[in-house]
């Protein structure tokens, strides 16, 4: 069996990656964050979703 080479491999890390924007984003959510709150997790999710490429 030969390797696409047009085929992305889908990494563990790419995973996880993914699933700490997925939290992140729903911890954004939350009612009783404080505004300081919000805005470092907006800066974090800024930030991996750069790093992600999204």
């Amino acid at each position: 069996m030969t390797a696409d080479p047009g085929h992305q491999v889908y990494t563990c890390n790419e995973y996880r990656q993914e699933m700490v924007l997925l939290a992140l984003r729903r911890k954004l959510l939350l009612a009783d964050l404080t505004e300081e709150e919000r805005q470092r997790l907006s800066e974090e999710i800024a930030r991996l979703e750069e790093e992600i490429g999204m």
